[in-house]
């Protein structure tokens, strides 16, 4: 008997946590819009598609076009750039 009272107490110990979470209240719901609402919502979302369309298309951005070489028909431009050349730094005296 003292083997079933231990189970029993040790089960409602182990499920207690789970009786204690409960259901959640549901969130709060956002009250119904009005007419005026949803012309202005309409009219905001026209506007917007409407710049959108407004922007000029760019062609596909390269961040390494200058770093290699283009072979291209009519690119009429040096793809290499043109680097300065390095000078030595006179110190007034030679040394050979």
């Amino acid at each position: 008997m003292k083997v079933l009272r231990t189970a029993a107490m040790l089960t409602l110990l182990l499920a207690g946590p789970a009786f204690a979470q409960g259901a959640k209240p549901p969130p709060p719901s956002d009250p119904p819009k009005g007419p005026g609402e949803v012309e202005r919502e309409k009219s905001t979302d026209q506007a917007y598609k409407k710049s959108l369309r407004n922007i000029p298309d760019q062609p596909p951005a390269d961040p390494w076009g200058g770093a290699r070489a283009v072979d291209g028909a009519g690119n009429s431009t040096s793809s290499a750039p043109t680097q300065p050349k390095k000078t030595r730094a006179s110190s007034g005296s030679s040394t050979n």
